[in-house]
């Protein structure tokens, strides 16, 4: 028997689906199709990934855009969304729209996410207006693009490991690995390239290529796997949704200042959305041991590789989610304008100089994802997680205004073991589930991700503003009444948020025009060429921000150690296959699949039946 009629078997040991409507069997639709889902699939992710971040570096051209100045206090809110909404959103709705796609059928969930995604793409570029209604139109949208690619995160894995025999599943599940993350990355390139021509086309670009993604999912996209008819679990969903959103709003708004404090963690609001969060989730855990068809199957965790595998997967995301603010920060703050990048420069340039990251994911996930189907997933995951810890320490060693050759390399080695740990540990969660908890379980894998993502620029940001808080001040004092700044103007600036600070560096705009602003026209002109030159900002926060650096990372390299730990707990025996006749090569596969044809789908129609008959 052949490798095809093994991958029609690894679907056995369940009612075969009813082919009415958009449910087809693998036979039906032949060998090909399992790269048909794997296509669709990944440039689903790619588009749902590069609109996570492309946002980041395009924020001073929107703000620009819409004539609001993102600074100040009573607008801080709206920055805070803009950045955060996305993911606060694909993080509480993935579970609860992978649990329809058991219920409802995969390929339908994906096909209304492609769709949602692009109407929502096409009203965010078509905002006309300018203003707070425009930040709120923006937010709104945005919170809709969440929506749809909440629908497409879902689902996708699981339509992959419907398709995938379990030879070949890490090598898939790798491949749309490689999208979900290097769309992060590349998002920052799209958004710094296009953002200074129109704002509004970091979102048209999107629509294009959803229109083809909505047409081809709907044409080519079936359900294969198997349906849960179910009740949907109304209590669940929403205790899970008000509970999450609760903390991820918290988090949020811990970052901002309150009254005398450079941040909200002690802000009533804050605390009660944490406190009240986190009730209403254990309520939320009660009720799921109770209910008949759970949004969340606790039951799955008593799989070994399934709980430690979303442990490792979620102390991971917790250690690099904001590596990508601090980087940012780092570089267009102060590392360009000391190399004599101007500030309307920078946001482009930090994508093009974050670029060696990218790289190495790009190399290492699929070949990880290819291996790990052979010889199981546990170091592969393991040995990422501690190269990459290994990385953060490397960039707490090197000085802040570092050679950027090493840099490049240390962010390079960074991807790669970050490229090591995803894939392996995608797929060894994924094979772990049975076929009818596919979608809620990658459900729970992308909201353990997404909500570490939002946890980890929550305490990165903070840990980062602990650390300037206690030396930035003084600095900042000093610095401008030796430039002749007054003291009461010096004093006033030298109190400002630490925030702000994080901010103006972090948006790409001359941090002391913005923060000393009309006073600077009181100074001589030498002064001011001085204060708002490029070396005078980031000379003035070297040392300080390499005190929240080292505090960001150390927490990261943590984050990172304790996954590794985890994923030691992970892991079987690759699949054992017939050593008398041996799988097929991807590539043979590949090369087959042009005239195979009919023939095919009947020759594995003879196989099933041989074997049935055996």
């Amino acid at each position: 028997m052949t490798h095809r009629s093994t991958a029609l078997l690894d679907h056995a040991g369940a009612p075969e689906p009813s082919r009415s409507g958009r449910t087809r069997s693998l036979a039906d639709l032949g060998p090909h199709y399992k790269w048909i889902a794997l296509s669709n699939t990944t440039l689903g992710m790619l588009i749902a990934t590069i609109n996570s971040s492309i946002v980041l570096i395009a924020l001073p051209d929107i703000f620009k855009g819409i004539k609001l100045n993102p600074l100040e206090p009573s607008n801080t809110s709206y920055l805070l969304w803009m950045m955060m909404g996305f993911l606060v959103v694909t993080a509480v709705l993935v579970v609860s729209f992978g649990r329809l796609g058991d219920m409802f059928g995969r390929a339908r969930m994906y096909n209304i996410g492609f769709l949602v995604f692009t109407v929502s793409s096409i009203f965010l570029a078509a905002t006309w207006f300018d203003g707070a209604p425009a930040a709120i139109w923006l937010i709104f949208w945005r919170v809709v693009q969440g929506v749809g690619g909440a629908f497409l995160m879902a689902n996708s894995s699981a339509i992959l490991t419907d398709a995938f025999p379990q030879h070949q599943r890490g090598l898939a599940l790798g491949i749309n690995g490689v999208a979900a993350i290097a769309g992060s990355f590349l998002g920052l390139l799209v958004g710094g390239v296009l953002a200074p021509i129109d704002w509004n086309l970091i979102f048209l670009v999107s629509v294009p290529f959803g229109v083809v993604g909505t047409v081809w999912a709907y044409m080519k996209l079936h359900d294969t796997g198997i349906r849960q008819k179910a009740t949907m679990d109304w209590w669940g969903n929403i205790t899970f949704a008000v509970g999450l959103v609760a903390i991820l709003v918290g988090i949020t708004y811990g970052i901002q200042p309150y009254g005398a404090s450079n941040m909200g963690w002690s802000s009533p609001m804050v605390l009660s959305c944490l406190i009240g969060g986190a009730v209403v989730l254990a309520a939320f855990a009660v009720i799921e041991t109770r209910v008949e068809n759970p949004l969340f199957n606790l039951s799955l965790f008593r799989n070994h590789s399934f709980l430690y595998g979303n442990v490792a997967n979620l102390m991971a995301s917790i250690g690099r989610g904001g590596l990508q603010f601090i980087l940012i920060i780092w570089l267009q703050g102060i590392w360009l304008p000391q190399h004599g990048y101007d500030y309307t420069r920078t946001p482009l340039w930090a994508g093009i100089y974050m670029v060696p990251m990218t790289i190495g994911f790009l190399l290492s996930a699929p070949v990880s994802g290819w291996l790990s189907d052979r010889v199981g997933t546990k170091w592969f995951t393991t040995s990422g997680l501690l190269l990459t810890a290994g990385t953060f320490a490397a960039l707490i060693a090197i000085p802040v205004d570092f050679n950027y050759w090493a840099f490049a390399v240390i962010l390079l080695i960074n991807g790669i073991g970050m490229g090591l740990f995803a894939s392996p540990n995608r797929a060894e969660v994924m094979n772990s589930l049975p076929a009818n908890s596919r979608g809620s379980g990658a459900g729970m894998m992308t909201t353990f991700q997404n909500a570490a993502m939002v946890l980890s620029i929550g305490l990165f940001f903070s840990l980062m503003i602990a650390g300037l808080s206690s030396d930035l001040p003084s600095a900042m004092h000093g610095g401008l009444v030796a430039h002749g700044v007054s003291q009461s103007d010096a004093n006033a600036v030298a109190n400002l948020p630490t925030v702000g600070v994080l901010f103006a560096a972090f948006l790409g705009y001359n941090p002391i025009k913005e923060l000393v602003g009309p006073h600077l026209s009181t100074l001589s002109q030498s002064n001011q060429d001085t204060l708002t030159g490029l070396n005078f900002f980031p000379h003035l926060i070297s040392e300080p921000f390499s005190n929240g650096l080292s505090a960001a990372f150390t927490f990261a390299i943590v984050c990172c150690v304790l996954g590794a730990i985890a994923s030691l707990f992970t892991g079987r025996k690759p699949a054992q296959t017939s050593t008398d006749e041996p799988h097929e090569t991807v590539g043979e596969e590949l090369a087959s699949v042009g005239f195979t044809g009919v023939a095919a789908r009947d020759a594995e129609h003879a196989e099933l039946e041989e074997y049935a008959g055996r």
